[in-house]
C-alpha cells in the first residue's frame, strides 16, 4: 500500500490526510456480496489540506466545484469484488483526478493570419480544379 498519493511533481498527499469508509456493494456477488462490505469510499478534504500547495488548492476547488461537498472530495469505487482491489481503484481515481486538476492552465493560442504564398497556392489549386469542372461541362453539351 502506498503511503502517499502522488499529484504533481514531487508534491503527494500522506495516507493520513484520507478519511475510508466501507459498505456492502451493489451487483453481482453471490451471498458473498450480502456479508462483506467490499465497497470503498475515500474522502479527501481539498480545502482544508496542508499538503497541497495555495495554488494548487486554489485550481483544484475551482475546477472540481461541481464535485465537492464543503471542499471535500468524495470517491466511491465498487467494482471490484474485494476491498482491496476498491481501494486500489478509489487511490488511482483521487490521484488522476488531482492531477488533472492542479495541472497549469494551457497556454493561450495567439491568432496567425496564414502566409501570402499560402494563401495564393489555394487560391490558386481552386482556380484549377474549377477549370477541369468547367472542361467536363463543355464536352457533354457540344452533342
Amino acid at each position: 500500500m502506498p503511503a502517499t498519493i502522488p499529484v504533481r511533481g514531487s508534491v503527494a498527499i500522506p495516507e493520513t490526510e484520507l478519511r475510508w469508509r466501507f459498505s456492502r456493494s451493489s451487483g453481482p456477488g453471490g451471498q458473498h456480496v450480502n456479508t462483506s462490505a467490499t465497497a470503498a469510499e475515500l474522502s479527501f478534504d481539498v480545502a482544508g489540506s496542508p499538503s497541497l500547495p495555495e495554488p494548487y488548492k486554489r485550481r483544484a476547488l475551482e475546477r472540481l466545484a461541481g464535485r465537492l461537498t464543503g471542499g471535500v472530495l468524495t470517491i466511491r469505487a465498487e467494482e471490484y469484488r474485494s476491498q482491496l482491489r476498491n481501494r486500489d481503484a478509489a487511490r488511482a481515481r483521487l490521484a488522476a483526478l488531482l492531477a488533472e486538476a492542479t495541472a497549469p492552465p494551457p497556454k493561450s493560442r495567439r491568432p496567425t493570419k496564414p502566409s501570402r504564398r499560402v494563401h495564393e497556392r489555394r487560391l490558386e489549386s481552386k482556380r484549377r480544379r474549377g477549370a477541369v469542372k468547367r472542361e467536363r461541362s463543355g464536352r457533354w453539351q457540344s452533342d
